[in-house]
This record gives structure tokens, sequence and C-alpha cells, in this order.
């Protein structure tokens, strides 16, 4: 079978985002087939595209570059699904929890991109440091500013809470991947035991404080029970 890559024809005026989006398609194909970034080159994605490499350097100044917008594209692409299932939900700690497991869930259902988009290698100031600061992030943190608003959670640094949240659904998410034969059970219900216990506990801690010891916070617990 030849190796030749197709000719394609060559692209209209105008048509640059057109060929600019085929090598960020060609690219995350290859990502998801090879598991590695190190195993994507510039020749491979040209071939697969249907040109020549210059053409690919057009678009991006180098493969890094290359990379970061494919990982910043599927960070869009991760907003974009979070918002749709937030979309509707009765209250806003029920959007908080969509939210999270909609990350969670849209990881799963693409491992070989998220290993490489949250766990690869990257540079400060990055494209995908600039989405993981204004989409996804973003819209979880103004989630949590509403919740503070409306004094369900307790006043304080948005920025870490939502880092906290994003922590934890981060590492559910990984390990789901990497180890997905431990006994998780259901893992989407394993999913939202753990991140509806980072919730309430940021809750709990705001009525009983942020610097009380365990042990005195059990007792502080017990005694809101009774």
């Amino acid at each position: 079978m030849s190796t030749q890559p197709l000719r394609r024809r060559r692209a209209a005026r105008g048509s640059g985002d057109q060929l600019r989006d085929e090598i960020l398609d060609a690219t995350t194909e290859l990502l998801m087939e090879t598991g590695h970034a190190k195993a994507v080159s510039i020749r491979g994605v040209a071939h697969r595209v249907g040109v020549t490499s210059p053409s690919i350097y057009l678009h991006f100044a180098d493969k890094d570059a290359l990379l970061d917008a494919v990982c910043a594209r599927y960070f869009e692409r991760l907003d974009e699904e979070m918002q749709r299932v937030a979309a509707g939900q009765a209250s806003t700690i029920e959007v908080l929890r969509a939210q999270g497991l909609a990350y969670v869930r849209f990881a799963r259902q693409t491992p070989e991109l998220y290993r490489i988009a949250t766990m690869g290698e990257g540079n400060p100031g990055s494209d995908v440091d600039m989405t993981l600061a204004s989409s996804a992030f973003v819209h979880m943190r103004t989630t949590i500013e509403t919740l503070i608003e409306e004094g369900v959670y307790p006043p304080g640094d948005s920025t870490a809470a939502a880092l906290e949240l994003w922590t934890a659904a981060h590492g559910v998410a990984a390990l789901l991947i990497a180890k997905p034969y431990l006994p998780w059970g259901d893992v989407e219900e394993f999913t939202d035991r753990v991140l509806r216990s980072i919730c309430l506990g940021y809750i709990a801690t705001g009525y009983i404080g942020v610097d009380v010891a365990p042990t005195a916070a059990v007792e502080k617990l017990k005694e809101l029970k009774a």
C-alpha cells in the first residue's frame, strides 16, 4: 500500500481557517492513535492532512504551538460540555455538581487527549494555561462566586475554592483513567460521592471554622446535628 500523502486540492482564497482546523483534527487523531505527544511529528501531521510541512508552519510556529492549540481546543470543548449539562439545573449548587460530573465524564470519554492536555509538559503562558484561566475553570469559579453571594459557600477566595474542586475532579478522572480495574463500583456514583464530599466539606468549614482542629470539628458537627 502506498504511503504517499493524498494530494489535497489547493485551498480556496480565505479558507485558511479550514486548513487550520484540518491540521488540528489530524493532530488530535494522531495523538489519540499514538497516545503520546512525542510520537506525533509535524511531518506526520502534514502527511495525514495531505499538505507539505511548510504549510503547517504557516499556521503554527512549531510543534509545541500546535500541541498547545490542540489542547486549548480540547478545553474549549470540555467547557462547552460542562456548560451544556449545567444549563437548566434547579439551583446553583446543582450547577456546580453538574459541572464537576461533566468534567470527569468528558475526561473518561477522551482519556488520551485528557492525559496529554492536563498531564503533559506545558509552558507558563501557553494557550492551554489561557484556556484553563478563561473557560472551564472560570465558569466553575463563577459558580462558586454565586454560591458565596447566596450564602451557601462561606466568604473567601473563590479561585482557591475552585482550584480545590478542580483538583478533586482531576484526581478522580486521572485515577479512573489510569486504574480502571480498581474496585470503584459505579464510577458515576463514585465521582459524585467524592465531589459531594469536597463541596459539603467546604460548606461545613464555613460554619465551624477553617482553623478548627479535626477533633474539635467533629464535636462541633455533633452539636449542629443535635
